[in-house]
């Protein structure tokens, strides 16, 4: 083979960095799928386990979300609307909600605290709330934060449900696309607590997700 030859048959470091990003996407996937499966099966023992003796399986984490978007700008972007209090009132927040961020300390063992608050009640009036009749409120900490590459925090919901209470794990990881250009955000909620419904939850994400986009691709 000719230099020439050679030099036509290696990959150019753009199509390197794609091949990367989506193994890495891949196994990522890979286990969380596989995390979730075994999740399942353990809670379904221990289910079976706690209805025989009269025990409550209500007590038994089983869901595990991993979501993922490109958004049209650089990574640095994308983690400061992670990390800015204002930013993250705009966009973590479904549609139909309104958010409130009460304290917001954006350094590693820094805390935060925000409510959501449902921006109209039922038709049958039933309350929708976990902290309240049509609030939910939730506190937590960053424990990592890698400048624009990765945040890290637990969150836990203010509530008096047993089935709701426990201490969640919410990661944001940032992938460059496109030589830099976008970023893909891969979003995992790992230890949703088995009262909140996981169908539900990946719907308000998605929102969420796409207010983040819209925000940050605003610039």
């Amino acid at each position: 083979m000719n230099a020439n030859a050679y030099e036509a048959s290696m990959p150019t470091p753009r199509e390197v960095a794609q091949s990367i990003t989506r193994a890495w996407i891949g196994y990522f996937i890979v286990v969380t799928v596989v995390g979730a499966v075994l999740s399942l099966l353990v809670g379904g023992i221990y289910q079976f386990v706690a209805e025989a003796v009269g025990g409550s399986p209500m007590l038994v984490r089983l869901a595990i979300m991993a979501l993922s978007i490109v958004i049209n700008a650089p990574r640095a972007r994308v983690y400061r609307a992670l990390t800015d209090a204002q930013a993250v009132a705009t966009w973590m927040v479904p549609d139909g909600m309104t958010s409130q961020v009460h304290a917001f300390d954006a350094r590693e063992g820094g805390g935060f605290r925000i409510s959501l608050t449902y921006d109209a009640p039922t038709a049958t009036g039933k309350a929708m709330g976990k902290t309240s009749a049509h609030t939910d409120t939730f506190h937590g900490r960053f424990i990592q934060l890698v400048p624009d590459e990765q945040v890290v925090e637990v969150v836990e919901f203010e509530t008096e449900d047993p089935a709701l209470r426990g201490e969640m794990t919410m990661s944001f990881t940032l992938v460059d696309v496109d030589g830099g250009n976008a970023t893909d955000v891969v979003a995992v909620h790992d230890r949703l607590p088995p009262g909140l419904s996981p169908a539900d939850n990946d719907t308000g994400w998605r929102m969420s997700l796409g207010k983040l986009a819209a925000l940050v691709e605003r610039g």
